[in-house]
């Protein structure tokens, strides 16, 4: 089914100009369609057909933040993308869209019913009530909860996208070196103590009621080159996400864009981008692989935050701990990104690039990122040529999707299961039948710590569009992934598709399970940039699912949350 070079399968002519494809300020103007090519050796791991194992079980499912959401504090409106972001406790469920957040009930201990809005939809922001600086004043976007189980508490990233005042200890402009740099505190008394989640007055709901005011002041706007720029922590100081939060600020020199937050035993790693335009001749992106004190947060006292400068890499994603069983002490963290860099025009790669990470809390100049070591993978051709493309279509208009298919998306899910170490990670891929396949991997880390690949396929069953995926691994080894689902004549929606840890490699055996059926096209290009999985606390294997969708007559999107059980994931709690 292959053939020698690239493989030209036309959906339409011409490809994308860099400017064209990567300036987020002009995302929403139309762009040329690109070609959808396959590169020889992609297809042979391509899954074409639906997985002959009955689908997951839909356990759970309600409709999260988006188009027509009312909850205690009213209504809002909310700003495309979603940069949907979801986390499960043992008694709520946290999600966060851009610049808005809201709490949900889980069925549990605590409740009877789930999907409950507890609280919400406030600015994200809320949780930084009173602490001051650009933390409480700046609602930008792209924040992002977690909850670790590992000490049973709420994390909730989120970057300022607008430089702050001029200050004497803002940090200069971080170049490429050997060692970490520390990152300035935005506050000097930070944490301070404890402090409650701030709690908006409800908001009753007259009848017409329009929604509120959108959430954020301006997404990637063009600041003044003055002050700094910061990222901003809130860690709660128990498993319930309404009680008090320890709250933190770091100086950044550049944008950190798209934070992916991911729990390791020694720190919370946040990779970002510092933006996508060239900083030099020679630099095309800088990307900062950052790590705060995890320990020191947990308790509230003074921590740090260290960023090692990685150039001319795509996107980054830290290893995400599924389960409570630790890697070993001293294991660095694993960093993944996929070959190739868009802005370079390299839309194509044979390999993953991954890094090991290991922070020293005392001394910074020990800290270091070893690599990259390219492992080898089938080839593999980005979806779309990439990010901010002309690229999904919708029944109905010719307003495409954007992929983001540049990147590994989140999470990069670690899961230790007895002696075994794995790693999986997911990327959205051209097919050969001229769409878009969920290209994923499971990788092994053995006792010397070399991280190796142990499978891959490329879910593409027909030739409709599959992509920003994320995926989860319970703690039986079994493997789901929720990815968003589309092409004419069908409205993106939300599935689901999953393998066993018995099964043949690189086959997710289980068939196709909908969380969502898309009813209606989206008239702006960006689409979601991302989603998430969340493992459920209570028994280690219920996955959770978040994604965008469009009810009938809608021009904004919904979200669907949905939970889902594989085969011998018990229905009680353990």
């Amino acid at each position: 089914m292959t053939s020698r070079g690239s493989r030209q399968l036309s959906i339409a002519a011409a490809g994308l100009t860099v400017a064209a494809a990567l300036s987020f300020a002009s995302a929403q103007s139309p762009a040329p369609i690109p070609t959808i090519t396959v590169p020889a050796g992609s297809a042979a791991i391509e899954q074409r057909v639906q997985g002959t194992r009955p689908a997951a079980a839909l356990v759970a499912s309600f409709d999260g933040l988006g188009a027509g959401f009312r909850g205690p504090q009213g209504m809002a409106r909310f700003r495309n993308p979603s940069d949907n972001s979801l986390a499960v406790g043992p008694d709520h469920i946290v999600q966060t869209v851009n610049s808005r957040m809201a709490v949900f009930t889980k069925q549990g201990r605590r409740f009877d019913t789930t999907g409950i809005v507890l609280y919400g939809p406030v600015p994200t922001n809320n949780v930084f009530k009173g602490f001051g600086g650009a933390c409480e004043a700046r609602n930008n976007g792209d924040a992002v909860v977690r909850y670790e189980q590992l000490a049973e508490r709420w994390l909730i990233v989120m970057p300022v996208f607008t430089r702050g005042a001029v200050r004497p200890d803002q940090p200069p402009l971080w170049t490429r070196t050997d060692h970490a740099y520390v990152s300035p505190p935005g506050r000097t008394d930070q944490p301070g103590p404890a402090a409650r989640l701030f709690q908006p007055p409800p908001v009753a709901a007259p009848a017409g009621a329009a929604p509120g005011p959108s959430g954020g002041a301006g997404q990637r706007a063009n600041p003044q080159p003055q002050g700094p720029y910061s990222m901003c922590y809130a860690i709660s100081t128990s498993p319930d996400p309404l009680g008090t939060y320890y709250r933190y600020e770091f100086l950044r020199p550049l944008f950190p864009d798209y934070p992916r937050p991911a729990i390791w035993r020694d720190g919370y790693y946040v990779p970002t981008s510092t933006g996508d335009d060239r900083i030099s001749d020679t630099i095309v992106t800088q990307k900062q692989a950052c790590v705060v004190d995890r320990a020191k947060m947990l308790k509230g006292k003074r921590a740090t935050e260290q960023c090692v400068i990685i150039e001319n890499v795509n996107f980054l994603n830290n290893a995400d701990i599924d389960g409570t069983a630790l890697p070993p002490a001293g294991a660095p963290n694993v960093m993944m990104a996929a070959g190739g860099t868009q802005l370079d025009r390299i839309f194509e790669a044979d390999s993953i690039d991954v890094w090991q990470f290991h922070v020293d809390w005392k001394d910074p100049s020990k800290t270091s990122v070893t690599g990259p070591q390219k492992i080898v993978v089938a080839p593999y051709h980005y979806l779309c040529d990439g990010q901010l493309s002309n690229c999904v279509p919708q029944p109905g208009t010719e307003r495409r999707l954007d992929a983001q298919g540049d990147k590994i998306m989140a999470r990069l899910v670690y899961r230790r299961i007895g002696a075994q170490a794995s790693v999986v990670a997911v990327h959205s891929v051209n097919t050969s039948a001229g769409g878009g396949g969920v290209r994923w991997y499971e990788f092994r880390i053995d006792a010397r710590r070399g991280v190796s690949l142990h499978q891959q396929g490329t879910f593409a069953p027909d030739a409709f569009f599959r992509w920003m995926a994320s995926p989860a691994m319970d703690r039986f080894g079994n493997i789901g992934i929720g990815y968003s689902f589309g092409g004419t004549p069908n409205f993106v929606g939300q599935h689901f598709a999953a393998r066993l840890a018995s099964d043949p490699p690189g086959v997710l055996s289980l068939h196709e399970a909908v969380l969502a059926e898309g009813e209606a096209a989206q008239n702006a290009i960006r689409w979601e940039d991302y989603t998430q999985t969340a493992i459920d606390p209570s028994d280690d294997c219920t996955m959770w699912y978040v994604g965008d969708y469009l009810r009938k007559g809608a021009e904004t999107y919904s979200t669907k949350i949905g939970a889902f059980r594989l085969p011998g994931c018990p229905a009680t709690r353990r």
